[in-house]
């Protein structure tokens, strides 16, 4: 289940992502208002997503966040891995934190394993295949 945590940081991105190229950087409490999300909880999503690379802040009056790849090139799975962590509901089918089941006799037979497996791949395949561009342009297009 997708947390309040990255749903907050889902829509913040997808604000940032509206905004037009090239255009100045967005306050935080504007970010806040329109992601309809609290300030000092956005604050720490913020910093992670631009600690993993996919914000750029700037300081002073004039200060703010954009986004610091096009928005094609940010999926909706690169932001949900920065705050969550692995898509794996498992950690024996995780790709970037494997670690083998305690309680698991075989990983070979456990069916456990082989059907999380392919909802890892499944899932991993529709967020890594929805960047930004494509959840804005959605947006468009249903409204």
């Amino acid at each position: 289940m997708l947390t309040q945590r990255s749903r907050y940081g889902l829509r913040a991105m997808l604000f940032l992502a509206e905004a037009p190229a090239g255009s100045p950087p967005i306050p935080m409490n504007r970010i806040a208002a329109a992601a309809n999300v609290p300030r000092k909880f956005l604050e720490l999503i913020l910093a992670d997503l631009r600690e993993a690379g996919l914000l750029h802040s700037h300081r002073g009056k004039m200060g703010g966040y954009c986004l610091a790849r096009p928005t094609h090139l940010i999926s909706l799975g690169d932001i949900i891995r920065v705050i969550e962590g692995p898509l794996a509901l498992v950690p024996c089918v995780s790709r970037t934190a494997y670690r083998a089941c305690a309680d698991c006799k075989s990983e070979a037979d456990c069916a456990i394993r082989h059907a999380m497996m392919r909802v890892r791949d499944e899932t991993a395949r529709i967020l890594d295949g929805t960047s930004l561009a494509d959840a804005t342009a959605r947006d468009l297009a249903a409204a």
